[in-house]
């Protein structure tokens, strides 16, 4: 792994870590397993950081919107960043089975 990885691995790890623990996350969005959901925010945003990429693909559309598709039944959480590294928003994704 190169530093340059490591790096961005300990700062998501530490910043997730932070906004966990003082539970700051803007919203929870529930979606069945096997379908996606497209997010559109009221700010553009620069990186898209993912907790858990077992749970969810998280894919920019533009620099307001993702597109998440849930992979697996859990929790994983997502991080919007603007061009000055500052987190502008944070999402709870919970995937559920999806009803018969």
């Amino acid at each position: 792994m190169t530093i340059q990885k490591r790096a961005c691995v300990l700062g998501l790890t530490v910043g997730l870590a932070v906004l966990s623990a003082s539970d700051a996350f803007d919203d929870t969005v529930t979606i069945a397993l096997g379908t996606g959901s497209l997010l559109t925010l009221d700010r553009s945003f620069e990186t898209v950081l993912v907790d858990d990429s077992h749970v969810i693909d998280v894919s920019p559309q533009t620099n307001r919107t993702v597109l998440v598709k849930a992979l697996n039944r859990g929790t994983s959480n997502i991080v919007f960043v603007h061009e000055r590294s500052v987190a502008i928003a944070s999402v709870r994704i919970v995937v559920r089975d999806a009803r018969v």
